[in-house]
């Protein structure tokens, strides 16, 4: 397989919509071709057919309901994952106004890491192309929350912080910027403030992770434990693929961690 076709095969909703749109502009900027005896990835490369392509696409501006929303977040691929990540990991990387180059090799590592040396490299190609384009957050956060279960999405923004820790701080630009990415998301505060609390170091860390507050008995430590430890779970991302459940472990040690800590803390 050719060129970008790599990713074609794994590819679901992502084809259409803003996100289709994104990937199309950057594969046409590589020269990639999109069909042809290797088979396709978005369309053939021809704008007409492009353009056809797009009117074919739900309209993701409108949420659809809910049978319907549950239908679609179960052909949730690999792929379109992966597209997601690429999109919006390069929108965090421009939040503060630069790229520094060591975030941009948290994204490579993490690629590699994920994916192997091949498929990273040619990921990281994908990536450097689209963050070139000027994103409507908005449109694709959209997209994405309809499309994608809730657990594949709280693993986007695990790996948004990572991204922007990878400098060793998280600037004031980049957390608003992730904030701002996880309401589209439509993650909620709690969820936000137990991934956010995994990148940094404080005294109450432990209680944030695992989304209670300081005066919890014993007994709502535990089964806060068992209610994280169940939502971060690896087997929840196990239909994106192995390499992802793989990555989700970094989310499900955390809790633990936190459990541990305060197990230790507490006495019990």
């Amino acid at each position: 397989m050719s060129g970008l076709k790599w990713i074609g095969a794994t590819l679901g909703w992502s084809l259409g919509g803003p996100i289709g749109a994104i990937i199309g502009l950057a594969l046409g900027s590589l020269g990639d071709a999109m069909s042809g005896k290797g088979g396709f990835l978005l369309g053939d490369g021809n704008p007409k057919n492009q353009q056809r392509q797009q009117r074919r696409q739900p309209n993701y501006r409108t949420r659809p309901n809910y049978r319907t929303q549950q239908q679609r977040r179960a052909q949730t691929t690999s792929g379109d994952f992966e597209v997601s990540l690429l999109i919006l990991a390069s929108v965090v990387i421009k939040a503060d106004g630069s790229q520094d180059q060591r975030e941009l090799d948290f994204v490579r590592n993490k690629f590699v890491e994920l994916y192997g040396k091949d498929r990273a490299n040619k990921a990281f190609k994908l990536f450097k192309s689209v963050s070139k384009q000027t994103i409507s957050t908005r449109d694709v956060c959209r997209q994405i929350q309809q499309m994608m279960d809730h657990a594949a999405r709280l693993q986007l923004l695990h790996f948004l912080f990572g991204i922007a820790k990878a400098d060793q701080m998280v600037t004031d630009d980049e957390e608003a910027e992730i904030n701002r990415i996880s309401n589209y998301l439509g993650i909620s505060s709690r969820d936000y403030t137990s991934i956010k609390a995994m990148f940094y170091n404080s005294s109450d860390n432990a209680y944030k992770i695992l989304e209670i507050n300081k005066t919890a008995t014993v007994d709502q430590i535990k089964k806060a434990y068992r209610t994280m430890a169940k939502k971060y779970h690896p087997d929840r991302v196990e239909h994106l693929g192995e390499e992802h459940k793989k990555g989700a472990e970094d989310k499900f040690k955390q809790v633990q961690k936190a459990y541990e800590y305060l197990q230790k803390e507490r006495g019990f």
